[in-house]
């Protein structure tokens, strides 16, 4: 396979080990739909329901959500912002890059410095808007479904795109908009998510070769270490 695959399979395997730093990152989510949403109660505010969704799917403890929340209703709460940044990496990937932070300046000045070490460009706002989709994923398991083609019957009425086949996952995708939907149904149908999340999808891959992809992935992975970046989407194939 060679050196570059070995490369990059450490480089999943280091990400697949952030889990100590998903459950702040996935706090923050929360903390964000609490202010946004003006409430603490999920059944009073849909955005919040949404990031406790996503975060039980990544299996957040209960006692971690609620603090969460907690934290959000306080007063004296550190007031976080959502910001987005666009990047383009060496050789033509794109990066769609979501933060929540607290200090905007200190996020860019990061993401600046990474892009000036390994390689790339800072694009300006809404650059790559038209080239990623927003989109609901849902990721459930096979053995959790009698009948595929009457779930997606089923969801189709709800806002379901498509429903994708990976081995033993099912991947259900909906427009953005279709998230409340698409999760009610799901548990009004007694299957268990493994993974809900709020995603941008390249409407447009590009294959790399494995050389590349090893420049490329170094400065993804600076990106995704950074406390402030919540998800990087990407147009890598």
């Amino acid at each position: 396979m060679g050196r570059a695959f070995e490369y990059r399979r450490a480089s999943k395997e280091k990400r697949w080990d952030k889990m100590s730093k998903l459950f702040p990152k996935l706090g923050k989510a929360i903390s964000i739909a609490v202010k946004e949403g003006g409430s603490g109660d999920p059944d009073m505010n849909s955005k919040l329901r949404s990031a406790i969704l996503a975060a039980k799917a990544q299996n957040m403890p209960k006692d971690n959500i609620e603090a969460a929340i907690k934290r959000a209703l306080g007063k004296d709460g550190i007031q976080i912002t959502e910001v987005n940044y666009e990047i383009k990496a060496p050789y033509g990937a794109l990066f769609f890059v979501e933060c929540a932070t607290d200090n905007p300046t200190r996020t860019v000045a990061n993401l600046k410095s990474y892009v000036n070490k390994f390689g790339g460009t800072m694009l300006t706002n809404n650059s790559l808007e038209f080239m990623f989709s927003r989109k609901a994923h849902f990721e459930v398991a096979k053995t959790n479904i009698k009948d595929l083609e009457e779930l997606e019957l089923t969801l189709i009425d709800v806002g379901l795109d498509s429903m994708e086949i990976e081995e033993e996952i099912v991947h259900i995708y909906g427009d953005y908009t279709s998230f409340g939907t698409l999760a009610n149904a799901l548990q009004s149908l007694q299957i268990e998510v493994k993974k809900a999340a709020l995603e941008r999808i390249a409407n447009t891959h590009i294959e790399f070769s494995e050389e590349q992809l090893v420049d490329i992935e170094k400065l993804l992975d600076k990106i995704e270490d950074d406390d402030d970046v919540q998800a990087v989407f990407t147009n890598i194939a």
